[in-house]
């Protein structure tokens, strides 16, 4: 199904990149003037505390993630590019949602984060000891656009080798569509999801024969309730996949970097000094600093759950970034502090029955990241000609850096 894209900026009427990537001003202002907010342009409700947004995504007999509408553009409008049905969680309620869910994360099994994680410092170690001490380095164009891809690739079961096809593919793939581009990038999306599906299949074919420790040979062999998976339909779910474990990773780090450098920059050498701080920094980063996470939901039945007047049909757009910031959750929510007790109560990775199924390997990754670039490096500096409007780009999860330099320090 075609969905219409609901067109964000008319409800956020954001002025600049930069205001979406820091959207704090915009959030404060809602949570305090227009908690539930009406927009006319899109026909959409807009919730932002944190107790409103929980409900909206929790309460799916109230709330329905089946619709017609979305907020993000995912996949194409071919054959190739549609999730299959049967692992669309994102697109399904309760119970069929738990079918699919379980036929998802049943492909992850035996195997446990825990088991990741070498593979997953390997690549991290890799990229690090390929930097240059005492030099200036891009963190997006040689870390945070490459780690999730090389990860990714690896837990799948493709050529890391080609990390930077995927990293296209998968850009094209989750791109936004611009006013009066529509056409045009509906034809790279499908030109995309063609490549990748010409790419893949003959992979998964041979996995048959060579399975190996990878989400490939797994989906192959998995089977619930009698339901298995057709090639077809794996290669389409690592589509999904790697969009899903690339885009926002990616996005979290480069933007957890940029808070390094320009939000509290005492921070680096705390965690230096104590790497222990680091699962409590991720937390806070992912509280702070993931600024654009939101979900649609359709109204199921008539109710005033949220104390005004809902009509079957209704969209409610929750915008769970908005709810980080809420300081009946979150004392003194606008500052950065790695030491608040409460921030892996954020809801960055959703709420109720749609949790992020990959909210573990993200937190895996990032703690990684993290703490291997800390081990590395005693010190990082930003570069004083550094313009942030200028190196922003629209992306599934938001104003994306493109460009991130920084000074390293052995």
């Amino acid at each position: 199904m075609n969905k219409e894209i609901i067109d964000m900026q008319e409800i956020t009427k954001f002025q600049s990149k930069s205001e979406e990537f820091c959207p704090m001003d915009w959030y404060k202002k809602m949570l305090v003037n227009e908690p539930i907010y009406y927009n006319k342009e899109t026909d959409t409700w807009n919730v932002f505390k944190y107790k409103d947004v929980k409900q909206v995504l929790s309460k799916h007999e109230f709330f329905s993630s089946v619709g017609n509408r979305s907020t993000v553009a995912v996949g194409a409008n071919n054959k190739e590019g549609q999730i299959p049905e049967k692992v669309n969680v994102a697109g399904s309620d309760p119970p069929k949602h738990q079918k699919s869910r379980s036929l998802l994360s049943a492909a992850f099994t035996p195997r446990s984060i825990k088991n990741w994680e070498p593979r997953i410092q390997e690549i991290a170690n890799k990229l690090v000891h390929d930097m240059e001490a005492n030099s200036t380095v891009d963190i997006v164009q040689q870390f945070s656009g490459l780690y999730p891809t090389m990860v990714m690739a690896d837990l799948i079961g493709v050529p890391s080798t080609d990390s930077l096809r995927y990293k296209r593919w998968v850009d094209v793939l989750f791109q936004p569509y611009t006013k009066g581009k529509e056409q045009e990038i509906d034809e790279k999306k499908q030109n995309a999801a063609r490549e990748y599906f010409e790419y893949l299949y003959p992979l998964v074919i041979q996995k048959h024969s060579n399975p190996s420790d990878d989400i490939i040979s797994d989906l192959i062999k998995v089977e619930l309730e009698g339901e298995r998976f057709t090639d077809d339909e794996i290669v389409r779910t690592t589509m999904l996949l790697l969009g899903a474990g690339i885009e926002t990773t990616g996005h979290m780090i480069s933007s957890m970097f940029y808070s390094l450098l320009y939000d509290d920059t005492t921070l680096y050498e705390q965690l230096r000094n104590d790497l222990e701080l680091v699962p409590n920094a991720v937390e806070e980063m992912l509280r702070y600093r993931f600024n654009i996470s939101k979900r649609e939901r359709f109204v199921k039945q008539d109710n005033n759950i949220l104390g005004v007047e809902l009509k079957k049909g209704d969209v409610v757009i929750a915008w769970m970034s908005a709810a980080n910031m809420d300081e009946e959750m979150f004392e003194n929510p606008f500052e950065l502090n790695i030491h608040r007790p409460n921030n892996k109560k954020h809801l960055t990775f959703g709420n109720g029955p749609h949790f992020c199924l990959g909210a573990p390997l993200a937190r895996l990754e990032l703690n990684i990241a993290l703490k291997t670039f800390l081990q590395n490096f005693s010190q990082i500096e930003p570069v004083q000609s550094f313009n942030l409007e200028e190196n922003l780009t629209e992306s599934a999860p938001g104003q994306s850096l493109v460009h991130l330099p920084l000074n390293v320090y052995q």
